[in-house]
């Protein structure tokens, strides 16, 4: 993934197809590429390699035609796709292992390789959170940070107002068209012309429920950092933080009072080591290193298949059996399974790759494994 150029027309297709089809996630597509060399001959080889993992019924795969649809639906709406391979994908994001193969965008797309911080907080954030939101996200677009925040109303909202001129980033948890919640229509139509949207999505997704903490992971990937203004004890801000955390970035937080239960999530994140923030300039000064040095994607050992010489079908037939007694409902981190069954990791990954296609198991965020 160090050297970025852009994808041929088919393969484009071929990645949408990909990404589209059942069972395939973002790990499991990466790691498809990885093995096959292309999207094309993964297509190819998905519906055997569910037949290794157990699969009864046959893989639904994404059709070409509704793959073209998709693409002819993005552009009508003024957006396009943009693939992890290529050069104006967020680089920051495109260095975490879970990354969206495919990002619907709509406007400034230059605005994507800037370096971002993110800030996010609560959705019924008190007046005064509000205004730091939107005073902070301006200095920090004055110091040069592309804003990155997830569109949703109370502190989201404001620091993409605050930062509008300078330039801002929403990550949306539904398609590029979906606005929600209705009251940031305007907000929205707005961050289109002068600003970035961003969609993991297809076009025309309502967003559910599940799709806030994958929308979350992205908003920490783009960010070399990720300031949390005001949250509660249980809030989707402190699930980005806790991404935030897992993918390597900076986490900054906004001390509030003990008497409001929207200042309760903030002040444990400080209480965990989180970074007091009362300006801008405590957030320069964390993440200066960074600014002054090139974020380099780390470089990932290609995702090779078991070889048919060291392991027959007996014995890999056996490791499937071992590895699915390790999993549970409950999620298995993938390093534990491989340091659990301790055998080869290319026989490990395989079997995992397999079982995960014909939805046996199921991944998680922070790259867990649970039991279907």
């Amino acid at each position: 993934m160090s050297s970025r150029s852009a994808l041929a027309a088919a393969e484009r297709l071929a990645w949408l197809r990909l990404i589209r089809s059942e069972n395939v996630g973002p790990v499991t597509f990466h790691q498809l590429i990885a093995r096959f060399g292309s999207a094309t001959a993964a297509l190819e080889a998905l519906p055997e390699i569910a037949n290794r993992g157990g699969r009864a019924k046959p893989l639904t795969i994404c059709p070409a035609s509704a793959a073209e649809r998709e693409i002819e639906a993005v552009a009508r709406l003024g957006a396009r796709l943009v693939a992890r391979c290529e050069p104006d994908y967020p680089p920051a994001l495109a260095a975490i292992d879970d990354a969206p193969p495919l990002l619907t965008v709509k406007g400034r797309t230059e605005l994507a390789t800037r370096r971002a911080v993110a800030v996010v907080g609560a959705r019924n954030a008190s007046a005064n959170g509000r205004r730091f939101a939107r005073e902070i996200a301006t200095h920090l677009g004055a110091a040069g940070l592309l804003v990155v925040s997830g569109l949703a109303r109370g502190i989201d909202a404001a620091a993409h107002e605050g930062s509008l001129d300078s330039g801002t980033l929403a990550v949306l948890a539904g398609g590029i068209d979906a606005v929600y919640p209705e009251e940031n229509r305007r907000l929205h139509e707005t961050i289109a012309e002068h600003g970035l949207l961003v969609a993991e999505m297809p076009v025309g997704t309502v967003p559910q429920a599940r799709h806030f903490p994958r929308r979350n992971r992205i908003i920490s990937g783009i960010a070399l950092g990720v300031l949390v203004v005001e949250a509660a004890e249980r809030s989707g801000s402190l699930i980005t933080a806790r991404f935030a955390l897992e993918q390597g970035r900076e986490v900054f937080a906004v001390p509030g009072s003990p008497l409001d239960p929207r200042c309760k999530g903030t002040n444990r994140l400080i209480r965990d080591g989180a970074t007091l923030v009362e300006a801008a300039d405590d957030i320069l000064r964390e993440i200066s290193p960074q600014l002054d040095a090139r974020l380099a994607e780390r470089q990932r050992t290609a995702f090779a298949p078991a070889p048919t010489a060291e392991i027959g079908p007996k014995d890999l037939a056996d490791a499937r059996e071992i590895v699915l007694g390790l999993l549970s409902p409950t999620p298995l981190p993938v390093d534990e399974l491989l340091r659990q069954c301790q055998m080869s990791p290319a026989v490990i990954l395989t079997i995992v790759l397999e079982l995960e296609l014909a939805g046996r198991v199921a991944r998680q965020p922070g790259n867990a494994l649970t039991l279907i």
